[in-house]
């Protein structure tokens, strides 16, 4: 059973080599192919709330200050360093001012390491306000109203949420692991379990086939995160690396019960007398 974070308040510190760390990891390395979407739509947002800033007013807005007001969009197609954002550029008439230009353009082609590191916080924990903001900071808008930050975490939301229910397909070689972080939940600042899968499929890449957020280590928590990876799609694993945790090993015995396992050799050697 995962522990649902409260989204707008929830907090995880990020340590080295934490599950947020191995999320960010696998977008770098597959960066151009699982980032551009998100890194598309946020560019988009990004440049329409440049537009409402030049004009003093949103979209079909009427206010006293309006200047000039807004005249479609231009296709435009934009190379970043997560691949080729094609999508439609806001313009604007009506006023005596340059042309519109929005700003963001230019931040956008060295944001896209910001905007992975809030991916990957998303991908753990679910969009909150502040990594929408963090998000928006990263093309360079700064200041958000409560219904432009409202915007961008409807606009986030999806991504996340749809890589976290992908098919895993197939993995060849899993580790498992848990890390305790601390989160706030109903009020109360608790250490959580960060329950991780990172696989190598038969192409030898790297990727992420799961993370949970739950109360503990214990066996009903592992064997649903198995339970949920085996749901989606895994299929194929041959081989395990995991610590000898109780309940990951008992959960091992019910789920996947027909893997190789090997102890974690990290694990090991922080704990010899526990294999």
């Amino acid at each position: 059973m995962a522990l649902l974070n409260d989204h707008g308040e929830a907090r995880m510190d990020r340590r080295k080599d934490t599950a947020v760390e191995a999320v960010l990891e696998h977008l770098v390395e597959h960066g151009p192919d699982e980032i551009a979407s998100v890194f598309d739509r946020a560019f988009g947002l990004a440049m329409q709330i440049e537009r409402e800033r030049c004009l003093g007013a949103g979209l079909y807005g009427r206010t006293p200050d309006r200047r000039g007001h807004a005249n479609g969009h231009k296709s435009k197609r934009i190379e970043t360093p997560a691949g080729t954002v094609s999508g439609p550029v806001p313009k604007t008439a009506g006023h005596d001012r340059e042309p519109f230009y929005p700003r963001s353009r230019k931040r956008g082609r060295r944001s896209v390491r910001a905007v992975m590191q809030a991916v990957a916080e998303m991908y753990i924990k679910g969009v909150s306000t502040r990594q929408a903001e963090a998000v928006m900071r990263a093309f360079g808008i700064e200041s958000l109203s409560a219904s432009q930050v409202g915007r961008a975490a409807r606009l986030l939301d999806a991504e996340p949420d749809a890589w976290r229910t992908r098919p895993p397909g197939e993995v060849k070689y899993l580790i498992l692991d848990a890390r305790y972080e601390e989160m706030r939940h109903g009020g109360v600042v608790r250490d959580v379990a960060v329950l991780s899968a990172i696989g190598i499929g038969s192409d030898e890449r790297r990727r992420v086939p799961g993370v949970s957020v739950a109360l503990s280590e214990s066996e009903v928590h592992w064997r649903g995160f198995r339970e949920r990876l085996v749901a989606r799609g895994l299929r194929g694993v041959a081989f395990m690396t995991a610590d000898d945790h109780a309940g990951l090993r008992a959960a091992r015995r019910a789920v996947l019960g027909g893997a190789t396992w090997q102890r974690c050799r990290s694990s090991a050697k922080r704990s010899p007398g526990g294999c």
